[in-house]
């Protein structure tokens, strides 16, 4: 979601992902084709300006850059593009203020922010539980580091809850996202097993 250091905020919107190649070896491929692919571009800029806005609110004018454009970070089971934006906070900002600005994280939410968790609260029906909430920490000094809970497993008694997914634009294909939500959900399916 964010860290937090002395005035520097960051954070590093993770939009666009492929699952890995069966051949690890040869994974390359499917990194390049994440790059070049045109919904996850433009899923992953429109993000980005997301971010960007929600520090703008915040830092000082003219300090928010984005200093890392379109990485391919690369996991057991997925690709995701990644990129970092970071800014110099303005001295009057406090944490709960940077808390409040950028949660939800907009590669949870989508653009435009509020109308789009009107939306997903209307469809999905029910809460999410922990699933794309925040944990981490913030100190009394200011500085902190909290993330988004995304593929994560809740323990409810003697009942486990599994829960990842994938950004719906414009662009999406059914079949593709939920092949992406089952890239996703496989490490932990595997831990479970």
């Amino acid at each position: 979601l964010f860290r937090i250091s002395g005035d520097r905020i960051d954070t590093r919107p993770i939009a666009g992902t492929h699952p890995r190649s069966a051949d690890r070896c040869d994974d390359r491929p499917r990194r390049e084709a994440l790059l070049r692919h045109p919904k996850e571009r433009a899923e992953h800029v429109m993000l980005i300006d997301l971010e960007r806005n929600d520090l703008g609110r915040l830092c000082e004018p003219g300090s928010v850059t984005v200093d890392e454009f379109m990485v391919i970070e690369t996991y057991e089971h997925v690709h995701h593009i990644v990129s970092n934006v970071t800014g110099r906070l303005r001295d009057d900002v406090t944490p709960g203020a940077v808390l409040r600005a950028m949660f939800p994280g907009g590669t949870i939410t989508g653009c435009p922010k509020v109308r789009c968790m009107e939306l997903i609260a209307e469809l999905e029906g029910r809460p999410r539980g922990f699933y794309t909430g925040t944990m981490g920490y913030l100190n009394h000094d200011g500085s902190g580091d909290l993330n988004i809970l995304i593929r994560s497993i809740e323990l409810h008694g003697r009942e486990l809850s599994l829960a990842a997914g994938s950004g719906i634009v414009a662009d999406s294909v059914a079949v593709k996202e939920l092949e992406e939500t089952r890239a996703k959900a496989l490490g932990m399916q595997l831990a479970l097993s």
